[in-house]
């Protein structure tokens, strides 16, 4: 003989006692791909962006009793990306504020959201023929550029918005100008100490901006320097004193930035032992190893910048 359920949880209905409550919740189109070419002068110009909008607010009812009069379908979130940049991109941020205004301004329920992009790198193939090309450089043709992917989240909060820029996969190398010494040893340690190393790593790098009246592209561009710059530039003892190096250097030139957070693989190159084929390896020949590694991360921030745990909700990681 069957029991009867007299517990409406049990059938799948929400408690009447108000024990079960909906918590936390947004919901999306994730990675919408748009390629926007302009063509408005020969020379062309090409944006490549993988898009995510993420919408929050009342939508209760749709959860706890499938009602979908709140619900903004996350196609119409896609068709809105492609619609919008039939203006113009300008920067992944300038664009994502663009799409947190009109679903903020468009649906009264809609409170705020998550917006994230990712910017695709494209150089222009550099030709020494004439035909529809400029400056050694074609006017339509490109090559996929570098390594990093540039980011950017923004979330809105009523009518408070926050912006949150970085870069991500950026590869860098050094092959000398690294050491690595001085740390404690005990039973289980077998690295060896070096006054000569490669240092390796892959930059996630994230800054939150102070205000929303930046020029994103000119700042994003600047930034990327002064990593690289400083990367090259600072003789490693480790990579945690490179990493806030490059973070110092980054604030110390942009007020507008109130803190950097990374997430930095050690890409651990070691050296081979050719002894038993007879050969020297004066710091030569190594063997780069992908996994196991060490990761390094952190924040640098201003002292007294207050935080803004807002700007940082749902970024996926350390940074």
């Amino acid at each position: 003989m069957s029991e009867t359920l007299t517990d409406p949880a049990a059938s799948g209905a929400p408690r009447s006692d108000g024990s079960i409550v909906l918590g936390e919740n947004q919901y999306g189109k994730a990675e919408v791909r748009l390629v926007k070419v302009d063509r408005d002068q020969p020379r062309h110009r090409i944006t490549d962006l993988s898009v995510t909008s993420q919408l929050r607010g009342d939508f209760t009812v749709a959860h706890t009793e499938g009602d979908n009069s709140p619900v903004v379908a996350t196609d119409t979130q896609k068709n809105t990306v492609f619609a919008l940049a039939k203006d113009g991109i300008g920067s992944p941020e300038e664009f994502a504020i663009r799409l947190s205004e009109h679903f903020t301004t468009s649906f009264d329920w809609v409170t705020g959201g998550r917006w994230g992009v990712k910017q695709y790198t494209w150089e222009r193939i550099r030709t020494s023929l004439l035909n529809d090309a400029a400056g050694g450089e074609h006017n339509h043709s490109f090559v996929k550029g570098g390594t990093e992917t540039r980011t950017a989240v923004v979330q809105r909060d009523g009518d408070e918005v926050f912006v949150v820029a970085g870069l991500e996969d950026l590869s860098v190398l050094k092959s000398t100008g690294s050491e690595f010494k001085g740390f404690p040893r005990d039973r289980y340690t077998t690295l060896e100490e070096t006054d000569d190393r490669i240092l390796a790593t892959s930059v996630t790098a994230r800054w939150r901006y102070l205000s929303d009246d930046v020029d994103f592209n000119a700042v994003y561009g600047d930034v990327r320097r002064i990593l690289l710059e400083t990367f090259a530039d600072v003789h490693s003892y480790a990579l945690q004193q490179t990493l806030y190096q490059m973070g110092a250097r980054v604030l110390e030139a942009h007020p507008e930035i109130g803190e950097i957070k990374f997430s930095m693989p050690n890409l651990h190159h070691f050296l081979v032992d050719l002894k038993p084929f007879g050969l020297e390896n004066p710091n030569e020949v190594f063997y780069a190893a992908d996994r196991p590694y060490g990761l390094i991360e952190a924040e640098v921030r201003r002292s007294e910048v207050q935080p803004e745990p807002r700007a940082w909700a749902t970024v996926t990681g350390f940074c």
